[in-house]
């Protein structure tokens, strides 16, 4: 069986040939897919009964997820649901919705989808990165996470306005299916979503990174380094190559060159761990004049032995970046009530609440 979900409209257009149709049928199933609510082939009423039934009898399907559980934020603006896909896949995706600073416009909405059920790079302060590695999610199945939030917000009179790929796995070691997501979300035929609207990250494969600019696509890349030597990256990402640090920052510089779009590098802040000012020092030196954007994460709360630091320390920190003449930020925080904040996903079918990491 394959899901319409993952076809390209350029392959949409193919499909519906090969089914004895006219073209314009690939623009109404399209539409149809993204800007409707189908569940079932059935659904689509915008085509002929008679080519639903071939794309049935093609082994075609839409749709393969189903919401096992939800949990919202007590102000409402965050949202982390369990979608399942099999009887197996149990992946976790967020909703995360911001004020406008128009009146009466839409807030901004963006979803945090998986790529991955666990994570092969084992960060030891990640929730997710501490499951180990169980399987790839496919293209259709990050697609579907998306749509699963569009319905949502439809609903609402809403529409997803960004998206980033943050939630469970690494998205470059998934990097055929993450690449396909993209461009069937971005694509105008298709869930129409703008490509600048989106942010990858990636705890740093080379390869991969610069496969990425090759791709003609105004996508944002946020590297999380998370240390501003090896040897301390190496504690906190076990996975880290012996020269990772001044490897990432390389294929960074890459990246900018190649795309001209300025890359953001992710710092996880650990109490006692990586924020001392000693080390914001450290950082700053190795990162002054790259026209990069740091941002600091304080560590949200999971069931490790990793601690958040203390606002002054985080202001501390902070303070020597922009000393240091480093364009830097801290991230407003978003769900973390709900284990919901970023490094906090974690899939643990043995609780009995299944969304309790």
């Amino acid at each position: 069986m394959t899901d319409l979900y993952r076809v390209l409209p350029d392959e949409m257009d193919d499909l519906v040939i090969e089914l004895g149709q006219p073209r314009y049928r690939a623009d109404q199933l399209l539409h149809a897919l993204y800007h409707g609510t189908p569940r079932k082939m059935s659904d689509l009423n915008q085509i002929p009964s008679a080519m639903r039934d071939a794309l049935v009898a093609a082994k075609y399907t839409i749709g393969s997820e189903s919401e096992v559980h939800r949990v919202v934020s007590e102000d409402g603006k965050t949202t982390k649901l369990l979608l399942k896909f099999d009887e197996q896949t149990l992946i976790e995706t967020v909703l995360m919705q911001y004020h406008s600073s128009q009146e009466d416009s839409h807030p901004r909405s963006t979803v945090c989808v998986s790529t991955q059920v666990g994570c092969p790079m084992g960060c030891v302060f990640c929730a997710t990165g501490q499951m180990g590695f169980e399987k790839n999610l496919k293209a259709e199945e990050i697609v579907a996470q998306v749509l699963h939030f569009a319905h949502l917000l439809r609903q609402r009179e809403e529409h997803v306005t960004n998206l980033v790929f943050m939630g469970m796995g690494e998205p470059l070691a998934n990097y055929d299916e993450t690449i396909r997501a993209v461009r069937i979300l971005t694509h105008p035929r298709a869930f129409g979503l703008g490509q600048r609207s989106i942010t990858i990250s990636t705890v740093g494969v080379i390869s991969a990174i610069d496969n990425l600019a090759d791709e003609d696509l105004q996508v944002k890349l946020a590297i999380s380094l998370h240390a501003p030597n090896d040897e301390l990256r190496k504690q906190l990402v076990p996975t880290a190559g012996p020269h990772s640090v001044k490897d990432l920052i390389m294929a960074g510089k890459r990246y900018f060159k190649k795309t001209g779009r300025r890359v953001t590098f992710e710092y996880a802040l650990i109490d006692g761990v990586n924020d001392s000012t000693k080390i914001a020092a450290q950082l700053a030196h190795i990162l002054k004049g790259n026209g990069s954007h740091v941002n600091l994460i304080p560590m949200n709360p999971t069931s490790g032995r990793f601690q958040r630091p203390a606002r002054k320390r985080v202001l501390a920190f902070q303070q020597v970046l922009r000393d240091g003449g480093v364009n830097c930020t801290v991230r407003v925080e978003k769900g973390s009530e709900i284990s919901a904040a970023c490094g906090q996903l974690r899939t643990d079918m043995k609780k009995s609440d299944p969304l309790n990491s």
